[in-house]
Order: C-alpha cells, then sequence, then structure tokens
C-alpha cells in the first residue's frame, strides 16, 4: 500500500460473510449463481481477473446498467468465465510485476529504510492503483534509471488487467521495441509507418465535426509552437484548419487525407478550385466565405498555412502512405473507443522520424483528453501511457491534463530531464500532476524544479556549543590545572540549542547527488486529495 494501514481490532469476518461465498449475491436472491462462483472458487478454477470482472459485471446489475436475470443465466452457465472480456481473454499472457486487484493496485517497490524518509513510512511496500493515477504521474529521470522498465511496463500490465476486468481502457505509446509487453496483451497494436500493422490510427480521432478536428489537429501539428506562457493557445491554426476540413466534409462527406490537407493548405489552385465549384453547385454560401477567408490569408505575412502545410509534410512520406486513411478502406483505430475497456499499444516510428514521433503523441494525447471528456460512462477509468513525452508538453496539453481527474482519467508521462519542457511550463506541468517521481540520476536544475513544487517542512535543530570555563579563583585555577594535565583538554561547558527551522524536504543536490541507483523519490496525491510526502522508494525492492 502506499500508506501505513492503522491497526484494526476488528474481528475476523464470519463464515457467512466470507467474500469467496459472495454474501452480496446472496443478499440479493442470487444463491444459486453464488454457489456456483464460491465451487469454482474452492476448486482453483477462479482467478483473480475472473473474480475483479465478476465483482464488476455485480455493479453493473446493482447500478441498473444489467438485468439481474442475464447476470445469474451468464454465471450458472460458464462459472468463473462468465462475463468475459469481449477478447475472450482471462489472463495476460504473463506478468511480470506483483498485482492485487482486490485493491487494485500493482507493486512498484518499496520505501528505503533512510533517515529523510518519515519513521511511519520505512519499509513499507509501494503500490500504485487508479485511485493515485487519476491525479497523473509524471517520472523525470536519464536514460537507464528505469522508467521504462520498472515505471511504465509494471502500470501497463496492471491497466491492461484492470481492462480485462472492465475496470478501466489503456492506450500505451511508445516508440517501437521500447519494451512495453507483447503483443499478446493487448487488443489493438497501431505499428505507424510498420507495412504490416493490422491497424491504422485515426487522424481526426473519430470525430464528425470540423470544429473539433481542427482544434484537435492543430493542437498536434503546431502545439509546441504556441506560446509557451501561461494562456497561450492555438486558436489561428484552428482557424486556418476549420476553414478548409468545414468546406471539404461538405462536399466529399468525409475529411481529406494527408495529401490532400497539405495540397489544401499549400494554396494549390487545382484542389481549392474544385472545391469551391462543388460548394458554389451545392448552394453552400457559408462554407464558400470560409474558403473565401482562407484564399484572403494565404500568402499574407503571419499566415500560418504555410507552417501548418510544412509539419503536414511529415506526415506525407513514403514510410506513412498506407496509414491516416479517411476513405474507409482501412481499420483505423480511434480514441473515441475509450468508452469500451480496451488495452491498446501504439508503436511510433523513431528512425529518422522524430519530429513525425512527436507530432503523433501531442495528437494522441489531444484525442484522448478531448474523448475522456464527452464519455457518457466515467465508470470506467481511463488511462494514457505515455513513455517519453518530449516535445509533447504544450498549454493546451497541461490545460487538459488538469481537467482529466474529474472525467476519471490519468495520464502518465515520461521525461529524460525538464528541460525538454519549456521553462513557462514546467510549473504548471509539475502543479497539474499529483504523483511526481524523481528518479536517479537527475540533473541538479531538474531536482531545483522538484525541491520546489515538494516545499517546505519544519524540523528540529540542535546547536551543540563548547566554551572554556575560565576560573577566576586561586583554587579554581588549580583544579582547572589538574583537570588539563589529567584530561589534556581545557575545561569546558557545553550548551544546547533546540530551535525549529524550516527546510527543504529534498534539496536539488540530495536529489542530484544522494538518490542510489535503482531508487527514485515520489510523492502521492489520491483522488479524494490524500497525499503522501516525497519518499525515497527503492524500485528494485
Amino acid at each position: 500500500a502506499w500508506r501505513r494501514a492503522a491497526p484494526t481490532t476488528e474481528r475476523p469476518p464470519t463464515p457467512e460473510e466470507d467474500p469467496a461465498q459472495w454474501p452480496q449475491l446472496r443478499a440479493a436472491g442470487a444463491t444459486d449463481a453464488a454457489d456456483r462462483l464460491a465451487a469454482e472458487a474452492r476448486s482453483g478454477l477462479m482467478r483473480d481477473v475472473d473474480q475483479a470482472r465478476i465483482a464488476r459485471a455485480w455493479q453493473g446489475v446493482r447500478s441498473g446498467r444489467h438485468s439481474l436475470a442475464t447476470f445469474t443465466g451468464a454465471v450458472l452457465k460458464d462459472g468463473a468465465a462468465a462475463c468475459l472480456h469481449p477478447s475472450g481473454d482471462r489472463d495476460l499472457p504473463g506478468r511480470l510485476a506483483q498485482h492485487d486487484l482486490v485493491t487494485g493496485q500493482v507493486r512498484l517497490g518499496a520505501t528505503a529504510d533512510d533517515r529523510r524518509n518519515p519513521y511511519a513510512y520505512r519499509g513499507t511496500g509501494l503500490g500504485l492503483g487508479p485511485d493515485l493515477l487519476g491525479t497523473s504521474l509524471l517520472a523525470v529521470g536519464p536514460a537507464g534509471s528505469g522508467k521504462t522498465g520498472a515505471v511504465v511496463w509494471p502500470l501497463a500490465e496492471s491497466l491492461c488487467l484492470h481492462a480485462l476486468a472492465g475496470r478501466a481502457a489503456v492506450v500505451v505509446v511508445g516508440a517501437a521495441g521500447a519494451g512495453l509487453g507483447p503483443v499478446d496483451a493487448y487488443d489493438v497494436v497501431v505499428r505507424v509507418g510498420n507495412s504490416e500493422s493490422v491497424y491504422d490510427l485515426d487522424l481526426y480521432g473519430g470525430t464528425t465535426d470540423p470544429d473539433e478536428a481542427a482544434a484537435v489537429l492543430a493542437e498536434a501539428l503546431v502545439g509546441d509552437l504556441t506560446d509557451p506562457h501561461p494562456g497561450g493557445d492555438s486558436r489561428r491554426s484552428t482557424t486556418v484548419l476549420a476553414q478548409l476540413l468545414g468546406p471539404y466534409r461538405a462536399v466529399h462527406g468525409r475529411f481529406p487525407s494527408v495529401p490532400e490537407l497539405r495540397q489544401l493548405l499549400d494554396g494549390a489552385p487545382g484542389p481549392l478550385g474544385a472545391l469551391r465549384k462543388a460548394l458554389t453547385e451545392a448552394g453552400q454560401d457559408s462554407l464558400l466565405r470560409e474558403l473565401d477567408a482562407r484564399e484572403r490569408q494565404s500568402g499574407h505575412p503571419g499566415d500560418l498555412g504555410g507552417v501548418l502545410a510544412d509539419r503536414v509534410a511529415l506526415l506525407d512520406r513514403p514510410a506513412f502512405a498506407a496509414f491516416f486513411d479517411t476513405s474507409g478502406q482501412s481499420r483505423p483505430f480511434s480514441l473515441r473507443a475509450l468508452d469500451h475497456p480496451v488495452r491498446v499499444r501504439i508503436d511510433l516510428p523513431e528512425r529518422g522520424h522524430a519530429d513525425a514521433s512527436r507530432i503523433l503523441a501531442r495528437l494522441v494525447l489531444a484525442q484522448f483528453t478531448a474523448s475522456v471528456a464527452v464519455r457518457e460512462d466515467r465508470s470506467l477509468f481511463a488511462c494514457l501511457v505515455l513513455d517519453d513525452a518530449t516535445g509533447v508538453v504544450t498549454p493546451e496539453a497541461v490545460r487538459g491534463i488538469q481537467r482529466l481527474r474529474s472525467a476519471n482519467a490519468g495520464a502518465v508521462l515520461t521525461l529524460r530531464t525538464l528541460d525538454d519542457v519549456p521553462r513557462p511550463l514546467r510549473t504548471p506541468l509539475l502543479g497539474a500532476i499529483g504523483c511526481r517521481m524523481a528518479l536517479s540520476g537527475l540533473t541538479p536544475w531538474d531536482g531545483q524544479d522538484f525541491a520546489e513544487v515538494w516545499g517546505k517542512e519544519w524540523t528540529e535543530a540542535r546547536d551543540v556549543t563548547d566554551r572554556q570555563i575560565i576560573a577566576e579563583t586561586p583554587l579554581g585555577k588549580t583544579v582547572h590545572a589538574l583537570r588539563r594535565v589529567i584530561t589534556g583538554r581545557a575545561p569546558t561547558a557545553r550548551a544546547v540549542t533546540v530551535r525549529q527551522v524550516e527546510r527543504e524536504r529534498w534539496s536539488a543536490s540530495e536529489l542530484a547527488h544522494a538518490v542510489p541507483p535503482g531508487h527514485a523519490v515520489l510523492s502521492l496525491t489520491s483522488v479524494r486529495g490524500e497525499h503522501a510526502p516525497p519518499l525515497l522508494v527503492d524500485l528494485r525492492g
């Protein structure tokens, strides 16, 4: 657990209250279903995922989403295999970390027995679950510090188990070959730039609203060029894209593909002329005015069309020719699917396409924050795990992360250094995220940002001073001379001063030089507002 539990004096549950007997089903009159599940548990046919999945289905019955008769019939027919995940999987192919699906936590390590940790926390296990990830997590550490192996994959594995239990939807984004788990652990694997990929990525996030599509796409294309100071946004870029996406969709019934969008942004006379002719024939006067405004602005100083076209050109490469299809001939994945307990992994291209990867990472984050905000069923926890968020943190991204907690969603971001985030956005980012992790090998200037956000605490300082005693009488001088001969030191008096001082919980120097390899300093905040101070954690424990 992430905090030491209070000692309990409650009596052990009586047999009638044994969870293995499913008392909640018996209380509702589903005795036959409870007997079947209890028999499956006694015989060893029920796994932890089965128990969590059936308990989740029972919550659906109690909330009125499912009928009691349907639930009982499924349990009597299939036993522990009832209410299966749409994939048919009852567990992951293998597990790397230790999981507790009753509490919903995955063990990341143990708090160190160190004087800098509060005494009550020393030597306790440390686990994270949706109640903590709902405030989002930021892990910062250099390459090789354990971000992916010790943090990202255990959390992704835990969220995949929650998805199998019908509790969560997870999207894991990282470079191809980054060690984010086997293909069999996911329902959908999008390998951008790989011709063997079964799934495509929906460039417009599954929306049919041109304004919404323009806002998300503008954030992905030029969000990193927006003024990084609080209040900066990409509204001008959104307007440019909306002036083209709206008319194009009205004529063709779909949004433009990447090559078509590039031509429109470049101001190519052929595509724009054809679009104008079709709008005129259809009598779409309001959309014609949008197109006229775009043509008037095109080529003028300060016009963003050329910048957007240059960014779209990064996606209009032969390696991506089979991706971002809008004609309906591929199998695009849309983040609108987060209403369902899906397990998704998106592999980003790295070699030779670093800029395109950053655009796609911003696109996924923007689509995620937009999609979770409009979900009808928010009982499903949605989480985005982004391994290496370099170039992804923008003013709009920070605002989106701030809104995740109220939507029962969260994000896990990793960075090699806070230098990958614009200076004006570092404090807002650290303030928007509830769980902050500084791994070993941090630079002093990164440590300074963490030290500031973790603040100071009152500690007791003891000052000990020795002063020489001066004798004023002949007898005193004789005694002092005798003591000096015996001890070899002049007689002194010791004074102890105890005072309360305010000091940093962790200084920048300690974070940079006093965190051992394989360790991290981690502070936690739950969605209920409970928090734990920065703790030194052994990620190998």
